[in-house]
């Protein structure tokens, strides 16, 4: 007999657990991006009219196509909750001539704007400053895309009136096509969007280039050199957080209007007080909630910076000490 051979393992050897980690990072990354982003949005739309400046924009442009299109006087622009983002639709088939519609904080589009901008900017391969580009470029597209959907609403209205002259919810068709595109008209639209600008840059063949090189361009990482303007930056964000729980909590007004408005919800009172007390604790909320955010987002914007290519910035550092 020959000699006995060795046999050959045909059993690929096992992932590390850091492999492993590794791997999942590069296919969770997104998922988890957009849930972060989520979260965020959720926490800085707690407060209505979060997104004031952009909702009054929408409405602002929203009303003067809806006169310039459909004929004067078939919309009127007024004031909302402190904010000019109440539109409303004016027909003589419409129940008691009018639809009233409202710009919130989800009707402004941001969302779908920060769906799209994860995606764009959490493919890798693509150079950095090209994905910046394309990322304001689409926040663009959807905001144009927003402002389409709204004018749309008009005609859809008097779709479902016509057949139903004056009959309260005569303008259903008009919600049926809201709820539809924020349940899965933008999505659609989003994904499509990003898959063209995936093939319009040729992502797939700069992914694999990159694979091939191994090589990271930019990455997030916790600061490590603090320069004045940065540890200044990191006080006012501290300092923006405190004044927002200080100035809730020493307001006595506010304190007052809150016990009140707690009263209000376990006891038959006095509609007009628990009106007022609720407005009141609700605006003390939003100027709170709003200073917290810009607080969290100035702490985060300095205490994580970008790190590009870290061999360059090494070279850099010694030629400068050199």
């Amino acid at each position: 007999m020959g000699d006995e051979s060795k046999p050959i393992n045909s059993q690929p050897e096992d992932l590390s657990w850091a492999e492993f980690g590794k791997l999942s990072f590069a296919y969770l990354r997104i998922p988890l991006a957009l849930l972060v982003v989520e979260l965020f949005y959720w926490f800085i739309t707690q407060p209505t009219n979060t997104l004031g400046l952009i909702q009054e924009s929408e409405a602002w442009i929203w009303y003067h196509l809806t006169e310039l299109i459909y004929g004067s006087g078939s919309a009127t622009l007024e004031e909302y909750n402190g904010w000019t983002t109440l539109v409303t639709l004016r027909h003589e088939d419409f129940y008691y001539d009018q639809v009233r519609l409202y710009v919130s904080d989800e009707c402004a589009g941001v969302h779908e704007m920060l769906f799209i901008s994860v995606l764009i900017m959490m493919t890798t391969g693509v150079p950095q400053r090209l994905r910046i580009k394309s990322a304001l470029v689409a926040c663009g597209i959807v905001y144009v895309l927003n402002i389409i959907r709204l004018v749309v609403l008009y005609p859809l209205a008097i779709q479902g009136c016509n057949a139903n002259p004056n009959l309260l919810g005569c303008e259903q068709p008009m919600h049926d096509f809201h709820t539809f595109v924020y349940e899965w008209g933008f999505l659609i639209v989003l994904v499509v969007m990003w898959l063209i600008w995936f093939k319009w840059v040729n992502a797939g063949h700069r992914i694999k280039k990159e694979q091939f090189e191994n090589k990271e361009k930019w990455k997030f990482i916790y600061r490590i050199e603090w320069k004045p303007i940065h540890k200044a930056a990191l006080i006012a964000s501290l300092a923006l957080i405190l004044i927002a729980v200080v100035g809730v909590l020493a307001d006595e007004a506010a304190m007052d209007a809150k016990e009140t408005r707690d009263m209000c919800e376990g006891l038959i009172s006095d509609p007009e007080a628990c009106g007022d007390a609720n407005d009141k604790w609700a605006q003390e909320i939003q100027t709170a909630w709003s200073l917290a955010t810009l607080g969290l987002l100035g702490i985060a914007s300095t205490v994580i910076s970008i790190e590009k290519d870290p061999l360059e910035r090494l070279k850099r550092k010694i030629s400068e000490e050199g």
